[in-house]
């Protein structure tokens, strides 16, 4: 049985003007539910509570106020989980709604809880419908786009793969539209400026996400483990090639592993409190020697934190090396920076003598 994440944006699912458009709900509920008969377990992320919602609450067109965004939300929400357990039950399949924040990442037991909730869904023959709760979100707890949410929730439930699907058959190296040079990127197995630099930007008129954040969602999700499909699914079956390898798109692959959800959690989620900057030996312990972090490794600490709380480290030339849960406070790293483990022992009382332990360690980059 293969778990698998699959990511729907609005301008899938509504028209150009906005409200939702029932025959493409009910076509992907029909992909969707192909895999599920055929022994999948499928999460679907969606967007498009505000797009559904904005006409309907009077609107003229998409809003750009946070409230009023958040009001066309509270509306949409209800119209496309009604839409959605309509298409399902055609097939005698069940739906759940899962609202979820950047919040509830960032606290590890609420991380926990959703997990434990989407996998008693699965467990039951449900389809958990994720979207972003964009009711209560402000900006500086919002994923940006649930583009970013899809690769969150692949990583979090540990799934075998993410498919994106968009309005393109996948990433190429200029716009097709107007350049015959175009090629496309049939398959990637690293995210490389260079990559970023093709992607672009903007999105829709009725969505929020372009191929780039699609690309960094890739990025992510491949972090994790977990390897992706950006592309169109537009015909019937299409969605079984794209799980296939046949899809029309491209595909992301990944040697890395899954990552557990304390990892998952200090890499993508959590919020550091300070930063210590390293010297060039403890980064290569750090990045490829499985190594902790000793205090003899530290050369500059910023910010104020305290035993058990996240903090980022920096390499000399202010890159981010990853994450970690110290296990001193700030004024104690402080005051051994620099030194050996034996005056270490005679300048602070801590119960740890590494600064970070490598199983408390995430690196930002692979």
């Amino acid at each position: 049985m293969r778990r698998i994440v699959v990511k729907i944006g609005s301008s899938s699912l509504t028209s150009d003007e906005g409200g939702l458009n029932r025959e493409k709900i009910a076509f992907f509920a029909g992909e969707l539910a192909a895999r599920k008969q055929a022994g999948d377990q499928v999460l679907l992320v969606t967007s498009g509570a505000v797009a559904a919602g904005f006409r309907a609450i009077g609107y003229s067109s998409r809003p750009k106020a946070v409230h009023e965004k958040q009001a066309a939300a509270a509306v949409g929400q209800a119209l496309l989980m009604q839409a959605y357990n309509e298409a399902f039950s055609a097939y005698g399949i069940g739906t759940a709604q899962v609202l979820l924040t950047r919040f509830d990442f960032s606290n590890r037991k609420r991380v926990n809880n959703a997990l434990m909730t989407v996998n008693e869904l699965l467990s039951r023959g449900a389809v958990p419908i994720v979207n972003e709760n964009d009711t209560v979100a402000v900006d500086e707890l919002k994923f940006g786009d649930n583009d970013t949410l899809s690769a969150l929730v692949a990583n979090l439930c540990k799934a075998q793969q993410l498919v994106i699907i968009t309005d393109t058959d996948g990433l190429y190296t200029a716009d097709p539209r107007n350049n015959p040079d175009a090629r496309k990127l049939e398959r990637i197995d690293a995210v490389t400026d260079d990559i970023y630099r093709i992607a672009g930007g903007s999105g829709s008129s009725v969505g929020t996400g372009g191929m780039r954040s699609k690309v960094e969602a890739a990025r992510i999700a491949m972090r994790g483990g977990i390897p992706v499909f950006v592309g169109r699914v537009a015909e019937p079956g299409d969605l079984q090639t794209a799980v296939s390898g046949d899809g029309k798109g491209t595909y992301f692959d990944t040697k890395q592993h899954n990552l557990s959800t304390k990892k998952q959690w200090l890499g993508f989620h959590s919020q550091p409190s300070g930063q210590v900057m390293v010297d060039e030996g403890a980064e290569a312990a750090l990045r490829s020697g499985g190594k902790s972090l000793l205090p003899v490794g530290v050369r500059e600490v910023s910010g104020e934190f305290h035993p058990g709380d996240v903090i980022e480290v920096i390499n000399r030339s202010n890159l981010p090396v990853g994450r970690g849960v110290s296990n001193y406070a700030s004024w104690q790293v402080r005051a051994v920076a620099g030194l050996s483990t034996d005056e270490v022992q005679k300048r602070v009382d801590v119960h740890r003598i590494e600064v970070i332990h490598r199983d408390e360690w995430f690196t930002l980059s692979p």
